[in-house]
C-alpha cells in the first residue's frame, strides 16, 4: 500500500475539522439495509474502511452513489444476505450484517469478521442476544448461518457493555415483533448516532447512549437522511499529535462531550484546553507531565486512543503508567516504540509503565494495527531524524489523510508508495 515518511522535530500549530466517525458510520451503512429505500448520508469518512462496507451493500444488491459529499445508498434492490469471505475478512465490523440482515431478509450467512489483530474478540454476546431475538445460529467451520421464521422482542442482559453486540441486538430488533430491552449495554457514542440515524427511518429506539436500551419494534422503515458523528478517535490523535510537539491546536467539528476524558488526561499532562462555538482549542506545554491511565468502555478513557497516549507519554517529564484491560493484544506498537528510543516496561501485558526520555530517535518501525501504526506516525512526529512507518495499509482504515492532515498543520510528513 504505501509507507509513511515522517522528518520530526517541526512544532503543529493551526485548525482542522474532524472527519465523520469510522465507529459511526459503519454500523449505519449496515442499518441502510433495512429501510428497503434511500438512506442518504453526510460527512461520510473517506477511508478503506467506508469502500469496503460500500462493496458489501453492493454485493448483496443495493445501489451506492456518492452525491453532493455524501453518500446515497438505496437498499430497494437488496436480494440477498450472503456476504463473501473476502469482504467480511477485511474489518472487524463487519458482523453487525448480522443484525441487519436477520431484520430485513429473516436470514443471514457470513464467515467469522477479519480486522486488526487485537487478541481475542469473541462474538458470543452478539450471537446470544440474536438467539434470544429468535434467531437459530449455525456455527459452522468458520461461518455464520443464521435463520429466523419471525423475530421477536426480548429481555437481553449483556455479560459485558459490547459495542458490536449491542448494535447488532439493536439492528435485528428494530423490525422484530414487541419490545426489546438490552441492560448492561454499551453506552459509546456511536450507538446513539445509530439510534438517532433509525429513529429518522422511523424505528423506536429509546435510551441510547445509557446502560439500558429499549426497542420498540415497528412494522417498516422509510428513507431517510442523517449527518455522521464527528470521529473522536480521530480528534483525540490529533490532540496527542499537537501535545507532543509543543503544539496548538483547533478541533471543528468535534464535540467535547464526546472526548471527555480525553481531555481530562491531557489537561493531567499539562496542556490548556477550552471549548467554544462546537470546537474545542489546546495548547501544549513546554514539557509534559506524566499521567496515568486505565483504557474502559465508554465514558472511561477509549482503548482506541491508547496507542497514541502511550506515544505522548514516552517523551513526558517522568514516569507514567497505562493499563490496557479492553484488548490483551493491543501493545503491537510497543515494541516500535522501543526502537525510537522510547523506555516501556510491560507487566503482566496489560500495564505499560513509562519512564519518558528527552527525545526519540526517527527509526524504520512496523504499523501491525490502525490506532498502533498511528501512535508510531506520531512519535515520528517528535523523535530526531526520520522515522519510516511501514505498511501504511492500516492506518488508511481509519484517518482520511493523516498525512495531509498533519502536514497543515506544520508537519513534515509524506506518504509514498
Amino acid at each position: 500500500m504505501g509507507k509513511y515518511h515522517v522528518s520530526g522535530g517541526r512544532r503543529l500549530a493551526g485548525e482542522l475539522a474532524i472527519q465523520g466517525g469510522k465507529n459511526a458510520v459503519l454500523p449505519i451503512l449496515a442499518a441502510s439495509v433495512l429501510n428497503s429505500g434511500e438512506s442518504f448520508l453526510t460527512n461520510c469518512p473517506n477511508i478503506s474502511d467506508t469502500r469496503y462496507t460500500v462493496k458489501i451493500l453492493e454485493e448483496i444488491g443495493c445501489k451506492v452513489t456518492r452525491e453532493d459529499g455524501g453518500l446515497l445508498v438505496n437498499s430497494n434492490a437488496a436480494d440477498t444476505f450472503e456476504i463473501s469471505e473476502t469482504l467480511v475478512r477485511k474489518m472487524r465490523s463487519s458482523i453487525v450484517f448480522l443484525g441487519s440482515l436477520l431484520g430485513r431478509f429473516g436470514a443471514a450467512k457470513i464467515s467469522y469478521p477479519g480486522g486488526c489483530v487485537l487478541g481475542l474478540r469473541p462474538i458470543d454476546q452478539h450471537l446470544k442476544g440474536l438467539r434470544l431475538l429468535g434467531a437459530q445460529i449455525d456455527d459452522h467451520q468458520g461461518f455464520l448461518n443464521c435463520k429466523a421464521e419471525r423475530l421477536v422482542g426480548a429481555d437481553i442482559a449483556l455479560d459485558f457493555p459490547s459495542v458490536g453486540a449491542t448494535q447488532n441486538i439493536i439492528l435485528a430488533a428494530v423490525l422484530a415483533d414487541g419490545t426489546t430491552t438490552i441492560t448492561n449495554a454499551a453506552k459509546e457514542p456511536e450507538i446513539a448516532d445509530l439510534a438517532r440515524f433509525l429513529n429518522s427511518m422511523g424505528a423506536d429506539v429509546r435510551g441510547a447512549g445509557k446502560a439500558t436500551i429499549e426497542i420498540h419494534g415497528v412494522p417498516r422503515l422509510h428513507s431517510a437522511e442523517h449527518r455522521i458523528m464527528p470521529d473522536r478517535i480521530v480528534a483525540g490523535t490529533y490532540l496527542a499529535a499537537a501535545a507532543m510537539t509543543n503544539g496548538e491546536l483547533v478541533l471543528t467539528n468535534v464535540s467535547g462531550d464526546n472526548i471527555r476524558p480525553v481531555v481530562a488526561k491531557l489537561t493531567e499532562a499539562g496542556c490548556t484546553v477550552t471549548e467554544s462555538g462546537g470546537g474545542i482549542r489546546m495548547t501544549a506545554p513546554p514539557r509534559l507531565r506524566p499521567i496515568s491511565l486505565k483504557t474502559q468502555p465508554h465514558p472511561g478513557f477509549p482503548t482506541d486512543l491508547q496507542p497514541q497516549f502511550t506515544a505522548m507519554t514516552s517523551i513526558a517529564d517522568g514516569m507514567s503508567i497505562i493499563e490496557e484491560t479492553v484488548f490483551e493484544a493491543r501493545n503491537n506498537h510497543i515494541p516500535e516504540l522501543r526502537r525510537m528510543g522510547a523506555d516501556i516496561l510491560q507487566v503482566n501485558g496489560k500495564t505499560s509503565v513509562i519512564q519518558g526520555v528527552p527525545q526519540l530517535c526517527g527509526s524504520n518501525v512496523v504499523s501491525h494495527d490502525l490506532r498502533g501504526g498511528a501512535a508510531l506516525i506520531l512519535a515520528g512526529l517528535a523523535a530526531k531524524g526520520k522515522t519510516v512507518v511501514d505498511p501504511s495499509e492500516h492506518v488508511m482504515r481509519g484517518y482520511e489523510s493523516i498525512e495531509n492532515d498533519l502536514a497543515a498543520l506544520g508537519a513534515d510528513i509524506a506518504f509514498v508508495e
